[in-house]
């Protein structure tokens, strides 16, 4: 493991219920595992349960399940993981998502679009109106009924349509890392189902 994760690495940790995924940093690195101390509370983290983690280095996204072997206050002690993997490197896992949403600036105008794809560098959507591309914008990406993640996006094309409807593609600004990873993590998790459909 110490080839892998290094003091002061960041680390995302995904319990069965990805709404109480937490980050935190490695605080040290021992033979049969590491210790981490997270940043939020730990509800929804039980000792001996499997979770997901992804950690960002310099090969792409380390992404590996394991469990806590050990737990005191918000220090976590992860167990060595059987098997790890690197996922793409350069680009994220795009997924098919539908959603009617709005694209929108604070207290400026507001756009209906519905989504196309998602991954956690950017999102296509289609829109009825023409959109300035050389504007920031935000957008909420509503994963479930109870996790909704907003976004700075920075457009990057547009196409006119025969139908007169435009196709948008966008670009995430500003993402913070558990942000950043949750996207991943629900886009990776997407993918698999569709692939084992």
């Amino acid at each position: 493991m110490r080839e892998l994760v290094k003091l002061d690495q960041e680390v995302l940790i995904v319990p069965k219920d990805f709404k109480l995924t937490n980050i935190g940093k490695v605080i040290d690195v021992g033979e049969n595992g590491f210790k981490m101390q997270v940043n939020y509370p730990t509800k929804g983290i039980n000792i001996n349960h499997i979770c997901e983690f992804f950690s960002p280095t310099e090969n792409g996204m380390l992404y590996f399940e394991s469990y806590t072997a050990q737990m005191e206050n918000n220090i976590l002690t992860i167990a060595n993981p059987i098997k790890h993997r690197f996922l793409q490197r350069r680009k994220f896992t795009r997924i098919p998502f539908l959603l009617n949403t709005k694209l929108y600036r604070i207290n400026d105008v507001s756009y209906d679009i519905q989504t196309v794809d998602l991954s956690a560098g950017g999102l296509k959507f289609t829109s009825k109106e023409h959109i300035n591309i050389d504007k920031e914008y935000n957008v909420d990406i509503n994963l479930s009924d109870e996790q909704v993640i907003t976004c700075k996006i920075q457009l990057i094309r547009i196409e006119k349509q025969d139908d007169g409807t435009y196709v948008l593609s966008g670009r995430f600004l500003i993402l913070n890392n558990i942000d950043k990873m949750t996207l991943i993590q629900y886009c990776m998790k997407k993918n698999m189902e569709f692939i084992n459909k």
